[in-house]
């Protein structure tokens, strides 16, 4: 499977183009047949819950225009939607149980049709949606509307599946209400604010004054006018969030990162500084392709898109995407809490002060920014491959959240699939996000199995310069210990066992 994807400096990713897919067997009347002919059960980029998927998409990329990235955030709205989805179709399933949707009786075999499962998943996606992207209900509301659905049918009644749908979503909003992510703002001093940091984070560092090297240090960015600003941490409270199917955000914390001073340090730190000396066109497109640009859907929608590309390879059905959708991304949300754990119990520096601190004075090779480009500079000048106007994330560096919901991510498909194969490619125009005015010839990167796109999303933070190793690899590790133990909690859900499940107590 082969994209061409050409950026300009405004540009998102694009999502692949779509597949068509045909089955020779029908076993109930869809709600696609609204919009189109099909034959036989839509599958792939046709099936109702792939659709709903690219509202997700659309509705987080519009999200992060609004509110700046905000990936803890984003991936929480991304876990709860998929989890109403996933509930309201349990109840047509035979032997699937609800995470959150209680004391709503399994409906009857003669129920359990194909449009009565699109019925009850679109419900729970609209009200969802309709929540936690509120800013885009309108088009939520056309999508409806163009699945011939009521989008005004608030239906609570449990033998029907708009009321299941409907159901599914209020007991998903309900239940995660009050769940640490001060989602209304209504936790003890935060004023009515949403998202408010209740727990009065302050770094020890402030951006003109580095007093603990081995601690975190906010950074000016240009704030486009130019004038320059320090963004604070972004959601340090986010470790106190109820996690989804993990136990705790501590379950699998890391051990501590290196330290300045220590060999590990030195020689992670001194890479960091070699790999962008010596970034490749190759190297800047995937830096590029993970850090994502303008309308960013962060890691959670990023995976969401890559589970999109499988959908449509594999030609999944409404069950199939259904469950994909919920396991990646209780993998993204999880993931993102415990990364927020190690990031905010260990509050460590990030490279751009690491390389200051430790080639002070000295001339290294480095990229100079958008008008420079790679030159001869003084340490204490170096700076991440990345626009001027976000140059570094805002919060603490160990461990990477790329690389742990990157790992995460892929090994749950991976071990959705039974196979780590993922064969897409992607091609694009090295520069067009972070120089635009020296753009390089378009290059293909490929990605051939889940797992090494997860570590190709890794090592991108390195060769950015947002992350020494080690953010990476125990990122990597921590990702893919909170998938292994969700799949186990998804496979008990779905009432489905693997043979291989033994493997993921190791």
């Amino acid at each position: 499977m082969k994209l061409k994807l050409t950026f300009s400096a405004i540009a998102s990713i694009l999502l692949l183009a779509v597949t068509s897919c045909k089955t020779s067997q029908k076993d109930s009347v869809s709600l696609v047949e609204n919009q189109k002919p099909i034959e036989g059960e839509p599958k792939g980029a046709d099936n109702v819950a792939y659709q709903w998927a690219y509202m997700v998409i659309e509705g987080t990329a519009n999200d992060t225009e609004k509110f700046k990235p905000r990936p803890t955030i984003s991936s929480r709205f991304l876990g709860l939607i998929f989890t109403s989805m996933f509930d309201a179709w349990t109840r047509f399933d035979e032997k699937a149980t609800p995470l959150y949707l209680k004391d709503i009786e399994r409906r009857p075999e003669n129920e359990r049709t194909l449009k009565n499962k699109e019925i009850a998943v679109s419900y729970a996606a609209y009200r969802a949606l309709k929540e936690y992207y509120y800013s885009d209900s309108l088009m939520f509301t056309n999508k409806m509307k163009e699945l011939g659905l009521d989008p005004h049918n608030t239906s609570l009644d449990p033998n029907t599946p708009e009321g299941i749908g409907n159901l599914a979503a209020k007991m998903v909003i309900e239940a995660r209400m009050h769940d640490g992510s001060n989602q209304y703002g209504d936790i003890e001093g935060s004023n009515g604010k949403p998202y408010f940091d209740y727990t009065g984070y302050k770094p020890v560092n402030d951006a003109d004054t580095n007093v603990d090297i081995d601690r975190w240090q906010p950074k000016y960015f240009s704030d486009g006018k130019g004038g320059k600003f320090a963004p604070g941490c972004l959601t340090p409270f986010w470790p106190k969030v109820k996690p989804l199917l993990l136990e705790t955000s501590d379950q699998f914390r890391p051990g501590p990162p290196p330290m300045v001073g220590s060999e590990q340090m030195e020689i992670e730190v001194k890479e960091v500084v070699e790999l962008q000396a010596n970034l490749t066109p190759e190297n800047k497109a995937l830096v590029e392709f993970m850090r994502d640009g303008p309308k960013s859907v962060q890691q959670a929608g990023h995976w969401l898109k890559f589970s999109q590309d499988v959908s449509r390879r594999d030609n999944h059905t409404i069950d199939e995407d259904v469950k994909m959708y919920f396991l990646v991304e209780s993998v993204a949300m999880d993931g993102f809490i415990a990364c927020w754990d190690a990031k905010m119990f260990y509050d460590s520096a990030r490279p751009y002060a690491l390389v200051h601190h430790y080639y002070k004075n000295e001339d290294i090779k480095g990229w100079g920014g958008p008008e420079s480009g790679m030159m001869t500079m003084k340490g204490e000048q170096w700076r991440p491959y990345s626009p001027d106007v976000f140059l570094c994330p805002p919060f603490p560096s160990y461990v990477s959240g790329h690389s742990t919901i990157s790992g995460g991510c892929a090994e749950a498909l991976k071990l959705f699939k039974g196979d780590d194969t993922f064969g897409i490619e992607v091609e694009l125009i090295p520069g067009a996000l972070t120089e635009p005015d020296n753009l390089g010839d378009p290059i293909t990167l490929k990605f051939p199995t889940f797992t090494e796109t997860g570590e190709m999303a890794g090592i991108s933070r390195v060769m950015g310069g947002y992350h020494i190793q080690a953010d990476n690899i125990e990122g990597l590790e921590l990702g893919r210990r909170v998938a292994r133990y969700n799949y186990k909690k998804y496979l008990e859900l779905v009432g489905e066992k693997d043979e291989n499940i033994a493997q993921l107590n190791q």
